[in-house]
């Protein structure tokens, strides 16, 4: 059985290097009859691997899946075959380490299209598969041309507008997941996994293999590799420490139901119905005292002992400065009122 499957529309420099691909239908998990098709029309051998399809190609291809079953590949084949830009037909027989931009970019598309989640798919060497490319209103350009293609621009009385200097793009350009808002869709990177009802207001920001479950708030970044439950609010210019930010080997998370205040953030996984005050930053070193209901002080912890914990309250007591952590009774009896008629 193979892992994936996408026919793509990409981008190639003069060189003829992929810079970049759009996958409308990346399909996880494909039948046979899609590896089989491209094995006999590709010379496909099975493995890993990304094919330039001729039209040809690609009209064999449609009229054989068409045949098979696989209708919407078969026309999106069958679309693919009038391309003016070069097409890419990608095939993952297993999810291993990405060897190729059209590798990289099936499995973030993958991810995008909700079709895998966030630490679902091995994505670990994909940068030294994605070039750094100028995006810009029409599109990736490589850096190297991208002086060329400003003059000639120029000369035609246009204007070419670079958007960004990045190895990922918008995510936006690619795919909108259905039921989401997204106020600055820059803000978003390929590779997010954006959950229905999911509202990014323009400080937001999701970057890629991570993302939000649905009706989620998020006014606060979402750093590589961090998921937030449902339910879950992130304040204006709140931060989570993703793994490529110094998180190391612990997998931040944000449970379900959770606020983390404006201009606050978290180096640990918050476990459901927790609050972070606003301001505070609570790191995986960071000493928490912890109180009962009654103030009073039980012991002082290091935060990461209460990493993934429900139901508590992390503030800094505004005489001393200490930070502090309290049971979250208001969520714990708002919870009970939900469930009192299951």
């Amino acid at each position: 059985m193979s892992f994936a499957f996408g026919i793509g529309i990409g981008t190639q420099n003069k060189q003829g290097e992929w810079l970049e691909v759009y996958y409308q239908q990346p399909v996880l998990k494909p039948e046979a009859s899609l590896a089989e098709a491209a094995r006999n029309i590709l010379d496909y051998k099975g493995g890993n691997q990304a094919f330039q399809a001729t039209a040809a190609q690609l009209s064999e291809l449609s009229a054989a899946l068409a045949e098979s079953g696989q209708n919407d590949q078969a026309g999106l084949a069958k679309q693919a075959a009038g391309s003016h830009r070069p097409v890419v037909v990608t095939l993952l027989e297993t999810d291993d380490t990405a060897s190729s931009t059209p590798e990289v970019y099936l499995k973030l598309h993958l991810i995008s299209h909700r079709l895998a989640k966030p630490h679902g798919l091995k994505l670990d060497g994909i940068f030294g598969q994605l070039p750094n490319l100028a995006w810009t209103n029409e599109g990736a350009v490589d850096l190297n041309e991208l002086p060329g293609r400003q003059l000639q621009a120029r000369l035609e009385g246009r204007i070419l507008e670079v958007k960004s200097v990045d190895k990922f793009p918008q995510m936006t350009d690619y795919v909108v997941p259905k039921g989401v808002r997204i106020a600055d869709t820059a803000r978003v990177r390929l590779g997010a996994y954006v959950g229905e009802g999911t509202t990014v207001m323009h400080e937001g920001f999701i970057n890629f293999n991570a993302g939000t479950e649905g009706t989620s708030m998020i006014e606060g970044r979402i750093s590589a590799g961090v998921m937030v439950g449902q339910g879950s609010d992130l304040g204006g210019g709140c931060s989570t420490m993703g793994t490529l930010s110094g998180g190391g080997n612990i997998i931040i998370s944000v449970g379900e139901n959770c606020l983390i205040g404006a201009n606050s953030g978290i180096g640990i996984p918050l476990g459901d119905r927790s609050t972070v005050e606003a301001g505070l930053y609570i790191t995986a070193g960071t000493k928490v005292a912890l109180l009962d209901d009654k103030n009073v002080l039980v012991e002082i912890v290091k935060a990461r002992d209460l990493a993934s914990k429900p139901d508590l309250l992390f503030r800094r007591n505004s005489q001393t400065g200490a930070v502090e952590c309290k049971t979250n009774r208001t969520a714990v009896e708002l919870n009970e009122q939900l469930h009192a008629n299951n």
